[in-house]
């Protein structure tokens, strides 16, 4: 009946899933959820603000394939994100920049500092926290020590329960010192969210005949391998199309090797009868506090309504019981669960049909862009 099986409706199997119906291909696409867009999912509150039920998802991108692709599905809405960081009482931006060095510190040692940092690294530059610490002049050690306390070091040990020398330079250098006075938290060409939200990007990337989609399912119930043979079955008979999963890795093969593991979140939502919560959309809580940040979702969405929505995150390590109803959200990347990685790796390699994609697939972390511009690249080389 088919011809592709696709496990997930995340960004990476609903990309992958519209690309081979539009070839003519017939495709079952399955989701363990009750909804599609995987951690992007979102949805219109009683107020009419569009909630991210998984916390803020911030489009933006230079690639102007994938916004062109994309394009096709939604309307956008222009924003430029800004994010404020509590810092001795203070709220200053971030990533942290020359405008919250002047904030901080006193106005004859911020010029000074300043200046340091324009000879050093030059103007429009992002430094890797870890490499400013490195530094041989002694007041740009200082600085570095000091953003590293106030802004890495605890939001780093809260969101990732480690120090930040143990987590991937890939990770670390997501959040660099930038040496400007540009306080935008991402410099792309194209910044923007769906006009209709997420899932109206989803419903309309899903709308083909072609595509069967089956929600509330575990591709366990459906789908099965033998390593042995390295042969799919699709209810329980054999399927010889191509099998795309963008699922936990490790799941795909019971956790043969152990569990991989991941940090997730817990999300608490709260509706307030104020205006507005905060000053910028996201404020980071790098400090004294148990959550990494809250979330003011209007100012994201841009509804003027009475009232507002506002989200806290809560760090914690995924539990993969399915009675809990955790969302593996990051993969972590130290070395030995890299060198656990790569033995699912060479045992997905015996099959020759099928395609790991996506962050939990490839345990590797992807911006949405990333994972679209990968599924595309992905796709023009089989078809």
């Amino acid at each position: 009946m088919f011809d592709h099986v696709v496990v997930g409706a995340g960004f990476a199997g609903a990309v992958f899933a519209r690309k081979c119906a539009s070839l003519g291909g017939r495709v079952l696409l399955i989701e363990k959820r009750n909804h599609i867009g995987g951690n992007c999912y979102d949805y219109f509150d009683k107020r009419g603000i569009i909630v991210h039920r998984y916390g803020p998802h911030l489009f933006h991108t230079s690639n102007a394939e994938v916004f062109a692709y994309l394009s096709r599905f939604t309307r956008w809405r222009e924003y430029q994100h800004r994010v404020l960081a509590q810092v001795d009482g203070r709220e200053v931006p971030l990533p942290f920049n020359l405008n919250s060095l002047h904030m901080l510190f006193p106005a004859g040692m911020a010029d000074s500092l300043e200046r340091r940092l324009i000879d050093c690294f030059g103007f429009g530059v992002k430094v890797p926290i870890l490499e400013l610490k490195k530094q041989e002049d002694r007041q740009l050690r200082q600085l570095a020590d000091y953003i590293y306390e106030k802004i890495f070091v605890n939001y780093t040990a809260k969101q990732w329960s480690c120090s930040p020398e143990k987590i991937s330079g890939e990770v670390m250098g997501r959040v660099p010192v930038f040496i400007s006075r540009d306080d935008r938290y991402f410099h792309d060409t194209y910044q923007v969210v769906p006009k209709h939200g997420y899932t109206g990007l989803f419903t309309n990337l899903l709308d083909h005949p072609r595509i069967h989609l089956l929600l509330n399912t575990d591709f366990r119930d459906v789908v099965s391998l033998k390593p042995e043979g390295g042969t799919v079955s699709l209810f329980g008979r054999p399927f010889s199309g191509k099998l795309v999963f963008t699922g936990m890795i490790d799941s795909l093969f019971d956790c043969c090797f152990g569990p991989l593991p991941y940090r997730s979140l817990r999300f608490d939502f709260e509706s307030l009868e104020i205006d507005s919560f905060q000053r910028a959309a996201v404020v980071n809580y790098p400090n004294n506090f148990d959550f990494t940040r809250i979330t003011e979702f209007k100012k994201i969405c841009g509804r003027c309504t009475a009232g507002t929505t506002i989200l806290r995150e809560f760090p914690r390590d995924f539990d993969p019981d399915p009675e809990k109803k955790q969302t593996p959200c990051y993969p972590i990347f130290k070395r030995d669960n890299i060198r656990r990685y790569e033995r699912y790796k060479e045992l997905a390699e015996r099959f020759p049909d099928l395609i790991l994609v996506g962050r939990l697939a490839e345990y590797r972390y992807y911006d949405m862009d990333d994972i679209v511009e990968r599924v595309l690249t992905v796709f023009s080389e089989l078809f």
